[in-house]
């Protein structure tokens, strides 16, 4: 099939969509998985530059990394472009031998140096995701020396120190660094220098199981499975991914048998979809969290007091019980539980709603009767109730939280832009590992403008602090684990008590699924499109 006929078959299968909602039992087609998701937060698809969860999931459906992580124990790195690697003994070098049938969509044989340009491309660029190389050294000056390509199937990082092996090996798994573009492609795409990132918004162009064929904002995205794949074929030949704001018409959906798989659900949907034959609830525990983010550019939230008390206007129990019921459990602590050197049980969950603990946090802070604040909120299901329970907390000791919702790629935009007081949203680390998180909420190499760190959460609320930066380098270079895992603890114990936001709770990923749907495969680091089948 060419990819202009693939092109139109995904059209004709997004515009059908509509219709399929005043139909009862519309069975969906047997050569396609139908998805439907709230995927307002698409911006873009060059691997350098997506932060958002729901382009990470697609992208890594789209794109091979050189390892990947094993679907049954998600902390274990497994092969995937790369058969095998060796480290060096001195621990400072990684080879990575590259699987030789591997191609691009176009049918060009994808080779070591398509993936060292991608890298260094990354590199230029110097987008968020960039970080996952200048954390380990990295840099535009030193990538000709330490990122090499000795022949067609022979991938060299060279590390500027010894990092825990296991940790690197994870770190690339996760954040699609190593995503192996078809450089002659996307150059050939090049404006203005910008290395085919303009292109990338819209298109894909690497090694993978899947291509996108189209992406309409607000109505859609079709994925299509890649001829000569050089890895298992994918079950189900196409993707279809309608952007479903509404949670109600998601029920709907799934009920009806429209779609195969609703994403975003409430807990009263997820309960009655319980009992609807079938339809399947399935969840299983991400490292996403949810939090509300201050901005220390802003008074009041420069002051660590007040930080503080807004941590103590939150009913973490009970939302658990009601609005998170299904979809997140409190948590407090910046490492996602289930981390390596994440805290344990209640260590990792001790803030409680204290109305008068943060009325006495505020007066301390020079605030007495209050302050006004905006609060950003998105469109995700849990957004406007979270927002509504803190702004009723907040008045009651005498603050006004005025509640702004938007839609979530325009809400990004604002934290990225830094342009908030505070704002509830999510982060999702790709790292089973206290680092993943603390690389990203803790430390912050650059508080400038012009650093444009937007893929650290704590460069978004302006938020540095040179000790911690400190520790979180020195733990992550720390090769006696029960050393690091201290100095992780300890990091946690005091991170909660200054740091730039109030996390609440650890969510998990759920969806209903009708049961004509077979190994839907996911953990809390990926969703494996390629081993549903029906």
């Amino acid at each position: 099939m060419t990819l202009r006929t693939r092109l139109l078959a995904g059209v004709a299968c997004l515009a059908a969509a509509p219709a399929a909602l005043s139909l009862a039992h519309a069975a969906t087609p047997d050569n396609a998985l139908v998805m439907a998701w709230n995927i307002d937060a698409i911006s873009t698809f060059d691997p350098a530059q997506i932060g958002e969860v729901v382009t990470s999931e697609i992208i890594s459906n789209i794109c091979d990394s050189l390892v990947d992580f094993a679907p049954e124990e998600e902390s274990k790195v497994i092969p995937s472009l790369a058969t095998d690697w060796e480290v060096s003994e001195d621990g400072k070098t990684i080879t990575f031998h590259l699987n030789p049938d591997a191609t691009f969509p176009s049918g060009r044989p994808a080779t070591a140096e398509d993936t060292v340009w991608s890298m260094k491309r990354a590199l230029r660029l110097g987008f968020g995701n960039a970080a996952a190389l200048t954390d380990y050294g990295f840099t535009t000056e030193n990538m000709d020396e330490r990122i090499t390509a000795p022949d067609a199937h022979t991938v060299v990082l060279k590390f500027d120190l010894v990092y825990p092996s296991n940790l690197l090996l994870q770190a690339i798994g996760a954040y699609r660094i190593t995503t192996t573009l078809d450089r002659e492609e996307v150059m050939a795409h090049e404006e203005d220098g910008d290395l085919g990132n303009g292109w990338l918004n819209a298109h894909t162009a690497c090694v993978g199981p899947y291509s996108l064929v189209q992406w309409n904002q607000g109505e859609g995205v079709v994925l299509q499975a890649n001829e000569g794949y050089y890895g298992t074929a994918p079950k189900i030949p196409r993707i279809l991914i309608r952007h479903v704001a509404e949670t109600g018409t998601q029920r709907l959906l799934v009920e009806q048998g429209d779609v195969d798989v609703a994403r975003d659900l409430t807990p009263d949907d997820l309960s009655a979809l319980e009992e609807t034959d079938g339809v399947n609830v399935v969840s299983t525990l991400k490292p996403q969290l949810i939090f509300t983010v201050m901005n220390l550019a802003r008074p009041p939230f420069d002051n660590e007091k007040v930080r503080l008390a807004m941590k103590y206007l939150i009913d973490y129990q009970g939302l658990g019980d009601t609005v998170m019921q299904y979809l997140g459990k409190p948590w407090n602590s910046f490492a996602q539980s289930g981390a390596w050197g994440a805290l344990q049980g209640e260590e990792g969950t001790p803030f409680e709603l204290d109305l008068e603990k943060a009325k006495e946090l505020i007066t301390e802070a020079g605030y007495p009767d209050g302050f006004e604040a905006t609060l950003l909120i998105g469109s995700l299901p849990w957004s406007s109730p979270l927002g509504q329970h803190l702004q009723q907390n907040a008045s009651k000791i005498g603050i006004t939280l005025h509640i702004e919702q938007m839609a979530n790629a325009q809400l990004f935009a604002r934290a990225r832009g830094r342009d908030f007081d505070s704002i509830i949203m999510a982060w999702q680390t790709g790292i089973p590992d206290a680092h993943g998180n603390a690389s990203r909420l803790v430390q912050n190499p650059d508080n400038s403008d012009e650093a444009q760190l937007t893929q650290y959460p704590a460069w978004r609320a302006s938020y540095q602090d040179l000790d911690y930066n400190d520790r979180v380098a020195a733990a992550v270079a720390e090769t006696d684990e029960d050393t690091r895992r201290e100095m992780y603890r300890t990091l946690q114990q005091d991170w909660m008590q200054t740091g730039e936001m109030a996390v609440m709770f650890q969510s998990y990923n759920v969806a209903a699924i009708r049961d004509t749907v077979q190994n839907w495969t996911w953990n809390g680091f990926r969703t494996y499109y390629t081993e549903a089948s029906k």
